[in-house]
């Protein structure tokens, strides 16, 4: 058991914090620990503040809460970071996302080929961009031994940057790799005998290994896929593991795409609202259709009034504990997060993020195998060393130890997905390290969406005039 300083950028985002502080409450080898919480909204600090420090009291766990509206009084002395912030919030991804749209591009400039997850900007939120590197240099100068884990998207362009830009220990995660699960589950297969390994980018990810017994389990796949080729009936925007597009998408490059790899496909699934039901599925069409991403902003009010009530409750009533503040107004929040949080209370429950049981692999030397964002030196084949590369990997004290990727990802895969997506990367990082918004204007002429020059002039003129 090992007490560590943990500071969460970003802390006010509801569901994120709740899941990280019943995780670090619930881990024996880190008890002790100081967590700073840190976020500029005060109000919902305030409310990850109070629903943090009952949850620990209730458990009689004993991690102390403290909270910051001062970034560097968060990472002064840090021994882990754990970033999670979005620099402007939804509010300006969607005010983007308007602008793009009044200029005729469907979804806004930052929905591009292979990158259509809809709050994953990679050309025009440089401020998100600088302040990964605003944390990168502080904890440089403040915490030069501290790992930072990064978990704001987006994840494939803040894990390349950083790491090739600093150097701090930092690892990039995600949880897109556990819809391995809802496939698992939909074949009708037992978990503990499947192996599976997941390679490619964040957000673009491929399973490479699939094992049922020891036995390829890909023809099971197969017959699946003849049984049901309409894919399944999404219950949610987000349930697209076995969509028309997944399967689409696995008959063209030969492997099955996973999480959120499966939104970020061609234009092919994307052109309009009714192509994306066609692909994804009625009545959202994916999680990034107009509507299917309403559905979320709405899910994500909606826990945070919860939250919001809640911390309320606890400060007016201190004998109150945090599952009952939270159960008298599970009404108004959906029902899987419901559950969710009554299960926070079992001790043997993690909440699936990856994060603080990396923290417990690296402190107690807790052996685990995690799915990581870092950079490739030689993993996947004909991907640059200095790029980030999302794999499976073995974690303890003395680091992160890569899988081989085994078997390799198909050329198919690397030259028609993998390598059109790096480019994309290169060109967003490239403008934003040279602050120039006309290699934006050249990105956006390459766009199907572009009719002329003058389009894509006015579009990104407008966009970097509110950014100025």
């Amino acid at each position: 058991m090992a007490s560590v300083k943990i500071s969460i950028i970003g802390a006010g985002s509801a569901i994120f914090s709740v899941r990280l502080t019943s995780d670090i409450c619930k881990t024996k080898g880190l008890l002790g620990s100081v967590v700073t919480l840190m976020d500029v909204d005060k109000s919902r600090l305030d409310a990850a503040y109070a629903l943090a420090s009952q949850y620990a009291k209730d458990m009689k766990s004993d991690i102390q809460f403290k909270k910051t509206t001062n970034l560097e009084e968060a990472i002064s002395g840090a021994d882990f970071v754990i970033n999670t912030a979005l620099v402007g919030g939804h509010d300006f991804l969607e005010k983007m996302r308007k602008i793009g749209e009044k200029h005729g591009y469907y979804r806004g400039i930052d929905t591009q080929e292979f990158n259509m997850v809809s709050d994953y900007y990679t050309m025009t939120n440089w401020n998100q961009l600088s302040f990964f590197l605003k944390i990168a240099k502080m904890m440089e100068n403040l915490s030069p031994n501290a790992w930072l884990l990064q978990a704001a998207n987006p994840v494939f362009e803040g894990t390349t940057l950083i790491s090739r830009t600093s150097k701090i220990k930092m690892v990039g995660f995600c949880h897109g790799h556990y819809a391995v699960n809802d496939m698992i589950d939909a074949l009708g297969l037992e978990k503990e005998k499947v192996d599976w390994q997941v390679a490619g980018f964040n957000h673009a990810i491929w399973l490479t290994r699939f094992l049922y017994n020891g036995k390829d389990a890909y023809p099971i796949l197969d017959e699946w896929i003849k049984k049901h080729s309409d894919g399944t009936t999404p219950k949610t925007p987000f349930n697209d593991q076995l969509s028309p597009a997944a399967i689409d998408t696995y008959n063209f490059y030969g492997r099955m795409p996973i999480g959120d790899t499966v939104r970020n496909s061609s234009w092919k699934y994307h052109y309009d609202l009714e192509t994306k039901k066609r692909w994804y599925g009625e009545p959202w069409g994916g999680a990034d259709s107009e509507i299917g991403w309403k559905w979320y902003e709405n899910r994500l009010a909606e826990i945070t009034t919860l939250t919001s009530k809640a911390s309320e409750l606890l400060r007016k009533n201190e004998d109150v504990k945090l599952s009952e503040a939270l159960s008298a107004n599970f009404s108004i929040i959906p029902a899987d997060f419901a559950k969710e949080i009554k299960d926070f209370y079992d001790p043997s429950t993690l909440s699936g993020e990856q994060h603080i049981p990396f923290i417990d692999a690296i402190v107690n030397d807790h052996t685990g195998r995690f799915v990581v964002n870092i950079l490739n030196n030689g993993v996947i084949a004909g991907i640059p060393d200095n790029v980030a590369v999302e794999i499976p990997a073995i974690v303890d004290k003395s680091g992160i130890h890569p899988e081989k990727v085994e078997p390799t990802l198909p050329e198919r895969i690397v030259k028609w997905y993998l390598n059109p997506r790096m480019i994309r990367m290169e060109w967003a990082l490239e403008a934003f390290e040279e602050k120039n918004p006309d290699l934006i204007v050249e990105m956006l002429l390459r766009d199907r969406r572009t009719s002329s020059y003058e389009q894509a002039k006015a579009v990104v003129d407008e966009i970097f005039k509110e950014n100025s």
